[in-house]
């Protein structure tokens, strides 16, 4: 009989890094923690629970900053053949990267909630009518999709990176769905069904790359594909070209951009901001990590396409976005749709740099310093949406004379746009795209710098009419009752919130964009 037993059964059992993994962790625990909870508060007191998704996104983001300042932190790996352990091995590697993008989805999480308090909390106070969300629900899913998104940066293979894009992904269609008015229902559906296409797609590339590469773990894919031969070359492309859509998908790049004018027309208005940001930077950092490293061996085939994809991009957003009647229901959401998508293009011009750089530490960093500068004014900008739509209605026109009823939030709004826009005094927007420029010209990119120049000076045309409407006079015949009051109501505390913490942001980041600098300058990998 074989004998089973080994020498040092200890040697097998690993030792888990717990402070590295800390910050899912924690999103996930409050996500359980929320989900008991609710089962044993009343209606009346389930308000409470939305404080608990802030305290615990709030602690998460706390628990990044003892992994600052020292080396990179690695767990769960694999033993290599001198029977030591090394970070090209490990599933889950806590580095200057996976803490900016966590950073990113963690503080756009706990932003998303602040704007969700009022709308929740509503319908609690109504006993969850149709017109509110179901309080314990929503926060569940939220904290869920949250602990997915802080998880996929800090994944080094493939099938964590899977794993973590779902458990980012499948609550954000139930919260999508949330929305019961009946837009909600149809915005999920067609969420749903394009991301499940684009997943299986993804899981098909993926097993083509494991059958030419022999690995999961993306240092070990890299040089598996290196060294593939030659018969294999043919599977490990399309494998590579097949797991980058998923990840495409969750940015919104063209072609996979279609679902997100409805999606966030049918989604709680917190929702559609929170999936313009955290979903577009749990997709982005996936696909920074696909690219820069797994895909090291096909840079140039790869940064030619994300170039391409990142000219199509742009430009279909801006035209989308020009195209938008100002007077339609719903048409500031759509804009800052198209505009979202428009975004996504000058986010792929450093991850298509990156494919001619030598190392992809600096075109990594203007991705990153140019996610966290998104970040910050899109969400300041869907909490005005959220705001103004209390009384009024949520199409451009409906902003206009908005600085005569309520000037600080006028002024929010327009800082916001113009920072999107890239025109002072939104400094910090501006910066960011001199970033992203710099990127392309010093990879030798001139052609992909031309096209976003023009796209910044189209962009021009639909942020300066948004902002332009908020300082005209009110039109009596649109809201009478704007007209007659005067003023806008006072904005709940969660709201009050939400605008002062993404405005005051903003401002410090225009005043000192050294900061941004500082994640643009720094070494990701």
């Amino acid at each position: 009989m074989t004998s089973l037993a080994v020498a040092n059964p200890g040697s097998l059992i690993q030792s888990v890094d717990w402070a590295a993994i800390a910050p899912p962790l924690i999103a996930a625990v409050a996500a359980l923690a929320v989900l008991v909870t609710d089962l044993f508060l009343s209606e009346r007191h389930r308000k409470w629970l939305g404080r608990l998704t802030a305290a615990g996104l709030a602690l998460a983001l706390v628990a990044l900053l003892p992994l600052t300042g020292g080396s990179p932190r690695a767990t769960f790996c694999v033993r290599n053949v001198a029977g030591a352990t090394d970070s090209a091995g490990c599933s889950y590697v806590a580095d200057h990267f996976a803490l900016v993008f966590q950073l990113l989805a963690l503080g756009g999480a706990l932003i998303a909630a602040l704007l969700s308090m009022h709308t929740v909390d509503r319908a609690a106070s109504t006993g969850g009518s149709a017109a509110g969300l179901p309080g314990g629900e929503y926060w569940f899913l939220l904290l869920s999709s949250a602990t997915g998104a802080a998880l996929l940066p800090a994944s080094r293979d493939l099938a964590t990176m899977v794993i973590a894009l779902e458990v980012a992904s499948l609550p954000a269609f139930a919260l999508v769905a949330l929305r019961r008015d009946g837009r909600g229902a149809e915005a999920a559906l067609k969420f749903f069904v394009s991301s499940v296409t684009a997943t299986a797609v993804m899981l098909l590339g993926i097993g083509f790359v494991y059958a030419a590469g022999g690995s999961l773990h993306l240092g070990a894919v890299a040089q598996g594909l290196e060294h593939a031969p030659g018969r294999l070359k043919p599977l490990a492309e399309t494998g590579a070209v097949l797991t980058l859509v998923g990840f495409a998908f969750k940015v919104a790049a063209v072609p996979f951009h279609f679902w997100v004018p409805d999606t966030y027309t049918g989604a709680p208005l917190p929702v559609a901001g929170y999936l313009s940001v955290v979903g577009k930077a749990a997709g982005l950092s996936g696909l920074a990590l696909a690219t820069t490293i797994a895909f090291r061996p096909y840079a140039h085939t790869w940064g030619l396409v994300l170039a391409v994809l990142a000219a199509a991009t742009m430009t279909v957003g801006n035209v989308g976005a020009l195209r938008q009647r100002f007077d339609t229901r719903y048409s500031a959401v759509r804009l800052l749709a198209w505009s979202s998508v428009g975004q996504a293009g000058y986010l792929l011009v450093p991850l298509a740099a990156a494919g001619y750089a030598p190392t992809g530490a600096d075109p990594l960093g203007a991705t990153a310093a140019y996610a966290l500068i998104y970040g910050v004014v899109n969400l300041g900008a869907f909490g005005v949406v959220a705001a103004v739509g209390r009384r009024a209605g949520t199409s451009v026109d409906d902003f206009r004379g908005l600085f005569a009823r309520n000037r600080w939030t006028a002024l929010a709004l327009a800082f916001f746009l113009l920072c999107l826009a890239g025109l002072p005094p939104g400094v910090i927007g501006l910066f960011g795209k001199v970033v992203v420029f710099r990127a392309a010209v010093d990879a030798g990119l001139g052609w992909l710098a031309v096209v976003m120049a023009v796209n910044v000076v189209v962009a021009l045309y639909y942020y300066l009419m948004w902002t332009a409407r908020l300082f005209a006079p009110a039109d009596p015949a649109a809201d009478p009752a704007a007209v007659a009051d005067g003023a806008e109501p006072r904005l709940p505390v969660s709201l009050t919130a939400t605008l002062g913490l993404t405005a005051s942001a903003a401002v410090v980041l225009s005043v000192a964009p050294q900061l941004v600098l500082q994640v643009a300058g720094g070494s990701l990998f």
